[in-house]
């Protein structure tokens, strides 16, 4: 194991400023998980670990696996319930869910529920029978509520770094498993890191679905966690995740704080960083479905941020195969999706009304044709004799930035496309 330090080069106020590049560190629970390395900075200078300004460091083995302990022990020891999580900056609202979702996650165990500290729920469309691997699963709890919409059939992976939120996890698929009516358990949790599924035994394309609830930001090397999402989807998979997000690079003062480590804001990627890393990992450009304000209410922490803003987004990246000779085409939605019958929110660019024509350009054509919502969709090629499509804003330049989805989101609603008849609320 071989851990990579940038060293800010100076303690003050008895913190070491470190820049953690950790092959093996995956921190897989939740928004607070750098507070844990606040204690972990002191544990690496107790190694004796030498340091120049801007002088990348090997760091001793034994030194990486006492960060792991220490964040270990904090998920697993000192947070023992949501109350002790100490702000909500990463607490962000989501989308309205449907009606199966706010049921099934009703029937969740309350300790499961207390120990679980992510931000929102992460809950795609159409899951039937699907496999599906929750990155930074934490105590279980959107691995049992998909364990209920997934169905006997299909199968849910948890993966988190933590052996205490784990042990929760295990605990209660008994309960669970009764509770639902299952023969035989449909959801599984391992101990590992996000960066390293191998290390897990998660073999190549055995994954209809990947999701992530605001965890991405945590870990150092997000090229190696979206590489390794791609290598565990089947063809035509999705990975489905809620993460935080920079409107530019951060500054060193930034990346080397660390409240703002705790507060999953140290971590954020550059929104622009992330389209990059997808298409060189092999993913489709990613879909924008949603994106929340985030927002500082420290003044000391607002002159350390500078104009830098950050936003918490929900993307869809999708694993298709081989370079797609589909160009742009029309598609119809036949509502088979259960809690989406009359429409179906794709993402910020495409909502698809039953029954009605939706022009789609190249790629969203190739994910539909490829992915498992080929089934729920006629799609044809565009063509002189194809029915006009229904709306008014389907030649509208399509959104990609987040931020500027939250200032769409903030103008007020056209009356061209009442309640939104091509896209979200505000799409005109």
């Amino acid at each position: 194991m071989t851990v990579q330090s940038s060293w800010g080069g100076r303690q003050q106020g008895g913190f070491l400023g470190v820049w953690v590049q950790a092959e093996a560190i995956g921190v897989g629970t939740n928004q607070v998980g750098f507070r844990a390395f606040g204690r972990a900075w002191h544990g690496a200078y107790r190694c004796g670990v030498r340091h120049q300004p801007h002088v990348p460091v090997a760091v001793a083995t034994l030194c990486g696996e006492q960060i792991h302990r220490e964040v270990q022990d904090y998920y697993g020891k000192e947070l023992q319930k949501l109350e002790d999580l100490k702000t909500n900056a990463c607490v962000t609202s989501a989308r309205p869910l449907p009606k199966a979702v706010r049921d099934a996650l009703e029937c969740v165990h309350e300790e499961v529920v207390a120990r679980y500290y992510g931000c929102g729920l992460v809950i795609p469309e159409c899951l039937t029978s699907r496999r599906i691997l929750d990155l930074g699963s934490g105590s279980g709890r959107d691995c049992y509520l998909l364990s209920q919409l997934v169905g006997e059939r299909g199968h849910v992976t948890g993966i988190d770094m933590t052996e205490g939120q784990v042990e929760v996890a295990k605990k209660h698929i008994p309960y669970h498993m009764d509770k639902f009516g299952y023969q035989k358990p449909n959801v599984e949790f391992l101990q590992g890191y996000m960066e390293k599924l191998g290390d897990a035994g998660l073999a190549d394309e055995s994954y209809d679905i990947v999701i992530s609830n605001c965890v991405i930001n945590l870990a150092p090397d997000k090229r190696a966690v979206l590489r390794e999402a791609y290598r565990v989807l089947k063809p035509g998979g999705e990975m489905y995740f809620s993460d935080i997000y920079a409107s530019q690079r951060l500054s060193e003062a930034v990346r080397k704080h660390r409240v703002l480590w705790g507060e999953c804001l140290a971590g954020a990627l550059y929104w622009k960083d992330l389209y990059s890393i997808a298409e060189e990992v092999g993913f489709r450009p990613p879909c924008l479905v949603t994106a929340s304000p985030i927002t500082i209410g420290d003044k000391e922490l607002e002159g350390i941020i500078g104009d830098c803003h950050f936003v918490s987004a929900t993307f869809r990246l999708f694993k298709v195969l081989g370079s797609s000779g589909a160009g742009p085409g029309q598609v119809i939605y036949n509502g088979g999706i259960m809690g989406h019958e009359r429409e179906l929110v794709f993402d910020a660019n495409f909502t698809f009304k039953e029954g009605e024509v939706v022009d789609v350009d190249a790629e969203m054509a190739a994910i539909l044709q490829s992915s498992r919502f080929a089934e729920e969709f006629l799609i044809r090629d565009s063509g002189a004799n194809a029915a006009t499509p229904r709306g008014c804003c389907h030649k509208q330049e399509k959104i990609c930035d987040p931020f500027q989805l939250l200032e769409r989101l903030a103008a007020p609603v056209s009356a061209c496309c009442p309640g939104g008849t091509c896209g979200p609320p505000g799409c005109c």
